[in-house]
């Protein structure tokens, strides 16, 4: 089940419960889990909100209009910077939405991600939006995804991975590991 993008605008609004660590740079020394998320710079509201959703389960992100050091205008530099953070960080995640399927740099992304990441450290959010649209791509379909899940045996609910079309076997995302 697609992650509904009301629902991450909602934890967009709520303060931080967390704070995992201070930095990436922090959170790599601590063995945290660290993670490059792909985007469409139009989806703040959503970024906002997963990150809070992944902050609260362990998860450090890279969020590149965060970045200080990556220029103002997209140029060359923008482009290594962002391979470098790639791979050095855990895990790649493609925040699947309308805005970062139709993006120039999104697909890039993901492609380069493909080509120096393990595939299962490849990671699709594919999100529904008001309209239940779920949004992606189909090469999207390859990677394993973070959804929506619960668990009626233990009452639990929150966000798993699951292997692509298949809900069933998943593991909870805070107990994921590098």
């Amino acid at each position: 089940m697609a992650i509904k993008q009301r629902d991450l605008r909602s934890a967009a609004t709520r303060t931080p419960r967390v704070v995992i660590a201070k930095s990436l740079n922090e959170a790599l020394s601590k063995s945290h889990q660290t993670a490059f998320l792909c985007h469409s710079h139009k989806d703040k509201a959503l970024v906002n909100g997963l990150q809070n959703l992944l902050n609260e389960n362990g998860w450090n992100l890279y969020i590149d209009w965060l970045d200080e050091e990556l220029p103002a205008s997209p140029d060359k530099n923008t482009a290594s910077n962002i391979k470098n953070k790639i791979g050095q960080l855990n895990w790649f995640l493609f925040l699947a939405t309308a805005n970062s399927t139709d993006s120039r740099w999104c697909p890039w992304e993901i492609g380069y991600a493909d080509a120096v990441k393990k595939h299962e450290n490849i990671l699709i959010i594919p999100t529904e939006d008001d309209s239940g649209r779920w949004h992606g791509n189909e090469y999207l379909q390859l990677y394993r995804q973070i959804t929506d899940a619960s668990n009626q045996t233990t009452k639990k609910s929150g966000y798993a991975v699951f292997d692509p079309k298949s809900n069933q076997g998943g593991t909870w995302i805070e107990n994921l590991k590098y």
